[in-house]
């Protein structure tokens, strides 16, 4: 009798210490369930970087629960704040000032400046009868909605003595749209970046290169913007986005084989135009003086051709504390 009651207070606290420990580990799993921040972010076909965080699992080791939904162009991201579809965007410099020029939203880093090598991966693509920069008076140029777009042509023009109004600007929603005007005849001239899309100029009847941006004075950065209130909720969250994400961007410089594999999986972008575009457009999350000074440069441009209505100080609208806390030998710029 003893020998049986001894084995059922075994099995009893044996039960019962799994029962404990189910409890610890369930209550485990949902703090650390709980730690995760839900992080919608604007993103494009094309831009590896935030797949590669998604992919290499940096998001989920600094506790960020990411979706990523997909735009036709960065601007189209960063407009879908304003009705809060997403919570972090990334852009140019023209459609990130646009953005804090409209309300409470904040740049809280760079993503990078544009070399001479990445502005010649903006090219400009002509319908045959025009053969130099004169010949695109009374034309029709595109550009896509939201960019920097006319920006550049402002800016090119002139440097050819065309002015705006000799021309007339179409405004698109994304660059394959662009691409079917130009290829019907719809449109005159477009500016086109991508070597997934630029190789589908290769043969195309009737159409042929005439420039790239590194031929023009026009260099843009880009950088990462969110809404002032997701930042004051989220402070701690956002330093570990950035986080995750500059690991993403180190990872994807010097694994562009893995990148190009992943690019194809996720959207079917040819493994080529991955290997090509990758060395040229490498994030480098952080914010210098020449990050500056490329958003005060874009924003002097923008106010005084009436794009932005009311000017604004623009180091208010600069939220680097989680970057510096997060990456602080990556911010070197002093207000």
């Amino acid at each position: 009798m003893r020998k049986t009651f001894l084995s059922s207070a075994i099995l009893l606290l044996s039960l019962s210490l799994v029962i404990v420990l189910s409890g610890c580990s369930s209550q485990g799993d949902a703090a650390a369930s709980e730690t995760k921040l839900k992080i919608k972010i604007a993103d494009i076909n094309t831009n590896p970087t935030f797949r590669v965080a998604l992919e290499q699992g940096y998001f989920a080791k600094h506790g960020i629960d990411a979706e990523l939904v997909d735009f036709g162009t960065p601007a189209e991201g960063v407009n879908s704040l304003f009705i809060k579809q997403v919570d972090v965007a990334f852009g140019a410099d023209f459609p990130l000032l646009n953005a804090v020029a409209k309300g409470e939203y904040s740049i809280i880093a760079s993503a990078g400046l544009a070399t001479d090598e990445s502005a010649s991966e903006w090219k400009l693509f002509v319908r045959d009868d025009i053969q130099n920069p004169e010949d695109l008076k009374g034309k029709k140029l595109s550009f896509m909605r939201g960019t920097f777009l006319p920006y550049l042509w402002d800016e090119y023009l002139k440097e050819h003595h065309v002015s705006l109004d000799d021309v007339e600007l179409i405004g698109q929603g994304a660059f394959d749209e662009a691409y079917i005007a130009l290829k019907q005849g719809d449109l005159d001239a477009a500016w086109f970046v991508g070597s997934a899309l630029i190789d589908k100029f290769v043969g195309l009847e009737g159409v042929h290169e005439l420039t790239d941006m590194s031929q023009t004075t026009v260099r843009l950065g880009s950088g990462i913007v969110t809404s002032d209130e997701f930042l004051k909720n989220n402070p701690e969250g956002i330093e570990n986005f950035l986080a995750a994400v500059d690991e993403a961007a180190v990872y994807a410089a010097s694994h562009a084989e893995e990148v190009a594999d992943l690019m194809y999986k996720e959207v079917k972008q040819p493994k080529e135009a991955t290997l090509k575009d990758l060395p040229k457009n490498i994030w480098e999350v952080g914010f210098t003086q020449a990050a500056y000074d490329s958003l005060a440069n874009q924003k002097k441009y923008m106010v005084d051709t009436g794009l932005i209505e009311n000017d604004f100080d623009l180091n208010s609208k600069l939220n680097l504390e989680p970057l510096k806390i997060a990456l602080p030998e990556k911010v070197t710029y002093q207000k």
